[in-house]
């Protein structure tokens, strides 16, 4: 059936918008909804909005961050992967103009995930927002920061972007564009409990990180590796012999400094290489650019879904079953590496991605769980000293890559299953906290949306309700 909409010309006139999805009947019946409420127009309720610049991104670490689109996923912040920028860059007036300050709402402003909100919750981390990202910064004297923030990660904040971005080609929204949101103004009462989910949901991220770090430093512990620093030389020489050998003659394999750490893990820990642990299956993923809808097709994974030891469920594609290589299915407890581009994110396969389709960038390894836990050797895999030895045997000169037999060259310690299984506890403990504060964002969005679509009230009970007794700390 036809959905129809007809508008006045001065309201073509007062939008100058020509473009039949701006008066979708949709968005007339939300806009009732939130004006037939107390509201008001985003571009009163706040005090900054502005897009990012052109970072200049330094290649060595330093203090500085900038927040990029790649950054703002569905639910929070990827702070692991902020890229560096320049010291004098990051310290100039133009830079200084959109430095990120803690509780801004960041939003992606172009491409497939416009729209996507994300609330800056790092207090330690001093970074600025790149020419894809838009800073909105709120009057705390009219609404509560972290309400609004949530208000725009919410699905109807999502649909008021969608409304407005502009574009043939490529969709892009502006920060005047932003202004003209209208947004429902809430008690203070119920601004407050859905900002207090938020800071929970921040807590259990940082408890997350947190555990994941000691089980990273567990693992160093029991490597004996906590304050070894293996020295990289600038220059060294290798024996055409070796070279033969390893059928290799690029200087970053015969470098020492992976030498020294390989002959101290097997000297110690009876390290072996991939190739001689007979119960480990390694196999390449498939090629697919033929994708349908979650409704009808089964995750197709790719190394862009590695985060943080797992899978980001986020921005995964499908891919019909039917076809499905068989032989190509993930498994719960499968460990897949990326083998182009960034060499070594390494990820555990969740039950919830069980079935799905692995990439042909990535690489899988499948074993017995009896004889290697699996969050384990994510953990060493990801881990700096895990990720060198990957790239120590990538090959390539434009682009680094690594494949089945080059994988396999790559040695694993076999640390005792009951140390194995700490290190994992830890690791799954992570996992768990971050799927709590997950939870916890999710009841804070629904709330604005029950806000928007019933009232105040029923939002309040929808909190009560989803959170009573649950999550205290």
């Amino acid at each position: 059936m036809a959905v129809f909409s007809i508008i006045k010309l001065s309201e073509l006139e007062r939008t100058k918008r020509l473009d039949a999805k701006f008066y979708d009947p949709y968005y007339f019946d939300l806009e009732n909804k939130i004006k037939g409420k107390k509201w008001d127009y985003l571009g009163n309720l706040i005090i900054f909005n502005r897009r990012g610049i052109q970072p200049k991104y330094s290649d060595i670490p330093t203090k500085y961050r900038a927040v990029v689109s790649q950054n703002l996923l569905e639910d929070f912040l990827d702070i692991d992967n902020l890229p560096f920028v320049e010291e004098d860059f990051f310290n100039s007036k133009q830079a200084q103009v959109v430095k990120i300050k803690p509780f801004d709402v960041l939003i992606y402003t172009t491409g497939a995930n416009i729209g996507r909100a994300n609330i800056f919750y790092p207090k330690t981390i001093e970074a600025i927002a790149s020419n894809h990202v838009n800073i909105i910064r709120a009057d705390k004297s009219k609404i509560n920061q972290l309400y609004l923030g949530t208000f725009l990660q919410s699905k109807i904040g999502r649909d008021w972007t969608n409304r407005w971005a502009r574009g043939s080609d490529q969709e892009e929204i502006y920060p005047e564009d932003f202004e003209k949101f209208p947004v429902l103004i809430v008690d203070d009462n119920v601004q407050n409990e859905i900002a207090n989910l938020v800071l929970q949901s921040f807590e259990f991220i940082e408890t997350s990180s947190e555990l994941y770090s000691q089980a990273e430093n567990f693992l160093l512990e029991e490597l004996g590796l906590k304050d070894f620093k293996p020295k990289y030389e600038k220059t060294y020489t290798a024996k055409l012999s070796d070279t033969f050998s390893a059928n290799r003659i690029d200087a970053e394999y015969f470098q020492p400094a992976y030498e020294e750490v390989e002959k101290y893990l097997i000297k110690n820990f009876s390290a072996k290489p991939i190739k001689k642990l007979s119960f480990i299956e390694v196999t390449t993923g498939q090629y697919s650019e033929k994708y349908v809808d979650e409704s009808e097709g089964m995750p197709y994974i790719r190394g862009t879904d590695l985060k943080n030891g797992t899978i980001n469920t986020d921005d995964l594609v499908y891919i019909s079953p039917e076809d499905q290589i068989e032989s190509k299915k993930a498994k719960e407890g499968d460990v897949v590496v990326t083998r182009v581009g960034t060499i070594g994110l390494s990820a555990r396969v969740p039950k919830e991605c069980e079935g799905g389709t692995i990439s042909d960038n990535l690489i899988r390894l499948r074993f017995d769980q009896q004889k290697l836990n699996s969050y384990y050797l994510t953990l060493f895999l990801g881990s700096p000293l895990g990720v060198n030895l990957m790239i120590k045997n990538s090959r390539g000169s434009v682009q680094q890559r690594l494949n089945q037999e080059t994988l396999k060259e790559v040695i694993v310690p076999l640390l005792p299953l009951s140390t194995q299984q700490k290190i994992a506890s830890l690791v799954q403990q992570s996992h768990e906290a971050r799927k709590k504060a997950k939870e916890l964002l999710e009841v804070a969005k629904k709330a604005v949306e029950i806000a928007i679509e019933k009232s105040e009230k029923e939002a309040l009970g929808y909190i009560q309700k989803a959170f009573s007794g649950e999550f205290n700390h």
